[in-house]
């Protein structure tokens, strides 16, 4: 065998061999090794993996309210942001968050904005807010690390069409008590790279928000996991395809491997 030959034979071990947080992304992409499935389109899933966030806005009341709806693009049931409690765009008072909490972890969510402005939200740690927004542009809008970076909105596939987030995530990281690391992000929308090792400075929108907007102007971050939470805003926002990993990222680093 060649030396060449040998040495792609070699990298190609390597590579198949390597532990993945990057594997597919975009629409469809299945879950990882050990990723679990926490959003499939069934009331048994919703009911079994989630429950409302009961901050100082709630309004609901459990079971939760959310609706199982059809998919109006590939067929099956999807998951609907509307809840009563939540019309007219009360963000807080019908949010729901994962039971299990985490600390870092690779994230998969497909969803659409079934009406114009259609908002809702993916927070990660119940913190940190990725935007949902058909139609905002600004650093609030879709696909924003809200309020800490730019909208990708060249790459929303628009209005009554499905869209995928894939992210790595890193927590926050104390010494003594005190925060010496911000969490970080990296993630790809519609399978194309967007924010890189972003830097995430602060809970955002005050207590009604997420955890620990309430503390220190949203800058008070506690050294505790946290819920995935979707946000409910009176919108028509369906959810699915939704799965999590847990990571363990000792190296401030969330770039995806391959």
């Amino acid at each position: 065998m060649s030396l060449n030959r040998r040495l792609f034979s070699a990298l190609l071990l390597v590579v198949c061999s390597a532990p993945s947080v990057f594997a597919a992304v975009g629409l469809g992409a299945k879950p990882l090794p050990g990723a679990e499935v926490i959003l499939d389109g069934s009331r048994e899933l919703l009911d079994a993996k989630w429950t409302y966030w009961e901050g100082p806005r709630f309004g609901s009341a459990l079971p939760i309210k959310w609706k199982i709806v059809e998919d109006p693009v590939d067929g099956g049931s999807v998951v609907q942001t509307y809840d009563p409690a939540a019309a007219g765009g009360k963000y807080g008072a019908a949010d729901i968050i994962t039971k299990k909490t985490y600390r870092d972890f690779r994230l998969h969510i497909e969803f659409l904005a079934n009406n114009p402005g259609g908002n809702s939200g993916v927070y990660l740690q119940n913190r940190y807010e990725i935007q949902i927004c058909d139609g905002d542009k600004t650093k609030h809008g879709m696909g924003a690390v809200i309020n800490e970076t730019e909208s990708p909105y060249h790459l929303y596939a628009g209005l009554g069409k499905w869209n995928a987030y894939d992210l790595v995530f890193r927590a926050a990281r104390f010494e003594g008590g005190r925060r010496v690391q911000p969490a970080m992000v990296t993630m790809y929308f519609n399978g194309v790279k967007v924010h890189h090792n972003q830097l995430i400075n602060q809970v955002w929108g005050g207590p009604n928000s997420g955890l620990d907007g309430g503390n220190d102007g949203g800058k008070g971050i506690t050294d505790v996991p946290g819920p995935l939470k979707l946000q409910a805003e009176g919108h028509d926002v369906r959810y699915r395809n939704v799965w999590i990993k847990e990571l363990d990222l000792t190296a401030p680093d969330t770039d995806f491997t391959d």
